[in-house]
């Protein structure tokens, strides 16, 4: 099976071809903020990174032959996890999405590209607006306003997978599925997502894109709430700014200028105090929400899995172990292998691996 993966992000394009579980290319288009400018909205930007996938593909000589293309899920209607072919229903929705991010560029061009083959079909898999939390976890203080989740279960749901083919590779004779397991999963990056997940299911997780759970290096996580509506009415910011202080111009981002966590460790081992402080602050905060989650679990966790880009940062991950391994052993997986996750999964669905779900 020849599978086209895509991962729209914010200023990147990222491309993998795989024969079967093979990679045979893995690229990352990278865009400037000059090149975005051009588009007033995300959804804009479409053509234009079709068409450099499509040039990608050209420069590398691969041929445009494929099985399957599968795009990052959007920002669609909550959804079980799982794989789903894109269809019509899909389409509409991602096209006035309620909220706008580059992942919702996925579908809509796996699905033009798609359209150029005979016997190629388009799928997306575990998308950001997986629902899977358990009902008592979706209660707020305010019938107005019911928990919901944008989290990165497709990173989190592939490591739960890697971690029980680990487990089974370790010892063949007694088999692990990641539904056997409990576990916690945090994702550390741009966004900060902690998962408790109970055989399979994800049954609570907060919502990383726009206030909940700890603060990251572009989020602001949980605020207080009083003084966020004294700041909505306090004239100083617009509506748009004001979403950018939540999630873009927030959390470390607000605080120190950058989102860089290497420069920042180099400032910390250069004196600077302010860093240390903050820097640490995040850390504690994404070691309570990890505390929260083996509530979830009454307790019973099989492993806490750490993984996302600023799982490469000993700093950051040293410090974590030291608050939370007392719950659980902790494995460590660095990175976010988003594409190969996208193929693995539609490969198991391609050969019946995997229910093939349908977006209603």
């Amino acid at each position: 099976m020849r599978i086209l993966a895509i991962n729209p992000g914010s200023t990147s394009t990222k491309i993998a071809v795989y024969e079967d579980t093979i990679p045979l290319l893995v690229r990352n288009i990278r865009h400037s903020v000059g090149e975005l400018s051009h588009f007033p909205r995300v959804i804009d930007q479409f053509e234009f990174r079709k068409n450099l996938v499509i040039e990608a593909l050209k420069e590398n000589g691969i041929p445009f032959e494929f099985d399957a293309i599968v795009g990052r899920g959007g920002l669609l209607k909550p959804i079980p996890g799982g794989v789903y072919e894109v269809n019509d229903a899909m389409l509409d929705d991602i096209t006035h999405a309620m909220r706008s991010h580059a992942c919702n560029l996925g579908c809509l061009i796996a699905s033009e590209l798609a359209a150029l083959l005979p016997d190629c079909r388009a799928f997306i898999a575990d998308p950001g607006v997986v629902d899977e939390l358990d009902e008592i976890a979706r209660i707020t203080g305010s019938p107005l306003m019911p928990r919901i989740t944008i989290w990165h279960a497709l990173n989190q749901r592939a490591i739960a997978r890697r971690y029980a083919a680990e487990l089974t590779a370790a010892s063949p004779d007694h088999p692990v599925r990641y539904e056997d397991l409990n576990l916690i999963i945090c994702h550390l990056g741009g966004g900060i997502s902690v998962g408790a997940h109970h055989c399979g299911r994800a049954i609570d997780v907060n919502n990383a894109l726009d206030g909940e759970g700890p603060f990251s290096p572009e989020r602001a996580g949980t605020l207080p709430a009083g003084q966020l509506i004294d700041l909505c009415y306090s004239h100083r910011f617009r509506k748009d700014e004001l979403k950018k202080r939540i999630s873009g111009h927030a959390g470390l981002a607000a605080h120190l200028g950058t989102t860089d966590i290497p420069a920042i460790i180099k400032s910390i081992e250069d004196g600077d105090e302010k860093a240390e402080l903050v820097l640490n602050a995040m850390i504690y905060q994404v070691a309570k929400s990890i505390g929260a989650a083996a509530v979830a679990l009454f307790g019973k966790i099989d492993a806490i899995l750490l993984t996302g880009g600023i799982a490469h940062s000993e700093y950051v991950i040293s410090r974590l172990k030291e608050r939370v391994s007392f719950l659980a052993p902790v494995y460590v997986y660095p990175g976010e292998d988003e594409l190969e996750a996208l193929a693995v999964n539609v490969l198991g669905a391609l050969r019946g691996e995997l229910p093939i779900q349908v977006y209603k």
